[in-house]
């Protein structure tokens, strides 16, 4: 991914990194568009959904009754909820993916209404019951040292060294300024069994069984990863990891491969992780163009923040099933749709 800044989103999941590289602009091209400093847009960062290990509290928004949980929506922005016939307009159809309510979607008409349809039991449960499955290693010990092969040619061809955790060096930040508690918009809370399964692939990549990933070279978008095997919806993928520091020492930064993780309410305590020193297969996974349709349709993980143990976590998880010889791409913007994605490959 090529954006041209390197400055942070807020959203669901926030983080940015730069792989495939944008096109040249013509000389007698229009100039290029002004975003946002750093500090502005930290300023409207101020939201991320906290998801909850138990919403059997759910009220209606509208009507304040918790009655009919199969009718509730659950919108992704603000994570209130709204029955079907309470929200404007009635909603007829559960959605499909995510849903935000009118207050937060701005708009005043259900979207992509063609699209949806009912589900089977509560959207309530549903969203509670989602758990992170551990992926599974290729079986073949030969196609295992292929795809570890192939990461080791990555790291080397940018002058990496292989780190499957976050470091912490002398004069950037300490481990001691990684408090999630210092959090100010709020990050999912990783619950005990989600620590297990994480516990376990751990576990699965010391003994050298790696995730089914293979990293190609692309002349366009760069060293690339691709699935070596299919890959279910909800498996972790890998951590993001790499040297943390703080985010006021890296603002101005050319590092292509940055990653939020901790937005602090005091903006000098927030940490980003950069992984262009020491990092795993996560640094190799690319960005989307989310300003076109097909590109958004590309989209099969995203990289999610947690709090883990006190401390703050980067996973990338898959967002649906993703076939073998597919290659992995995260929304790059998420909600904010602050940087120009617009000549992603």
């Amino acid at each position: 991914m090529a954006p041209a800044t390197s400055s942070p989103a807020a959203q669901r999941h926030i983080g940015f990194s730069r792989r495939t590289q944008a096109p040249r602009r013509p000389a007698d091209s229009p100039p290029a568009k002004k975003y946002r400093s750093l500090k502005e847009i930290m300023a409207r960062a101020s939201y991320a959904v906290v998801e909850r290990e138990d919403y059997s509290d759910l009220t209606c928004e509208q009507c304040g009754s918790g009655e009919r949980p199969e009718e509730l929506l659950l919108c992704d922005k603000c994570d209130k909820g709204f029955h079907m016939k309470c929200v404007r307009p009635i909603a007829v159809r559960v959605p499909i993916g995510s849903w935000l309510c009118p207050k937060c979607s701005g708009e005043k008409r259900v979207r992509n209404a063609k699209k949806r349809r009912r589900r089977s039991g509560s959207l309530v449960l549903q969203k509670k019951k989602r758990k992170l499955l551990p992926f599974i290693p290729s079986e073949d010990p030969a196609q295992r040292l292929k795809q570890m092969g192939s990461l080791a040619s990555a790291l080397t061809a940018l002058h990496m060294e292989f780190s499957d955790q976050l470091t912490y060096w002398p004069g950037m930040a300490p481990r001691s300024a990684n408090q999630a508690k210092l959090e100010n918009g709020g990050m999912q809370v990783l619950s005990k069994e989600d620590i297990e399964t994480l516990e376990h692939c751990i576990a699965m990549s010391t003994r050298g069984e790696c995730p089914p990933f293979l990293i190609v070279f692309d002349s366009c978008e760069g060293f690339t990863v691709e699935a070596d095997g299919p890959i279910k919806d909800m498996t972790f993928i890998a951590e993001y990891t790499g040297d943390v520091d703080y985010i006021k020492n890296r603002e101005y930064d050319d590092c292509d491969s940055m990653m939020t993780l901790l937005l602090a309410a005091n903006p000098s305590d927030s940490l980003v992780i950069c992984a262009d020193k020491r990092g795993n297969i996560a640094r190799f996974i690319n960005g989307i163009n989310n300003h076109t349709l097909e590109g958004r349709k590309k989209q099969n993980c995203k990289c999610v923040r947690y709090n883990v143990n006190g401390e703050c976590r980067v996973f990338l998880v898959a967002t649906r099933d993703i076939s073998k010889g597919e290659r992995l791409y995260y929304d790059y913007n998420g909600y904010e749709h602050e940087y120009p994605t617009h000549h992603f490959v």
